[in-house]
């Protein structure tokens, strides 16, 4: 046998496993809400993230408030 081959049926092997995915059971669904699974889930982190984006651009308000700097209101 190939090696192509042989990587080509392991990587076709290795896509119909991962279609064999289970959705999660019920109990296992209360660690996914918990808020620091979220993207948002810290305000803080959330906070500083802004405050490094509005450095980085030279400007302040681009977080739902008109303008951003550019000149492009």
């Amino acid at each position: 046998m190939k090696p192509l081959s042989l990587i080509g049926a392991l990587l076709a092997l290795s896509l119909l496993q991962a279609c064999s995915l289970q959705p999660p059971k019920p109990w296992q669904k209360g660690m996914l809400a918990r808020p620091e699974m979220t993207m948002g889930g810290d305000a803080l982190e959330q906070r500083f993230d802004e405050h490094i984006s509005a450095s980085k651009q030279a400007a302040s308000g681009g977080y739902g408030v008109g303008g951003g700097g550019c000149g492009c209101n």
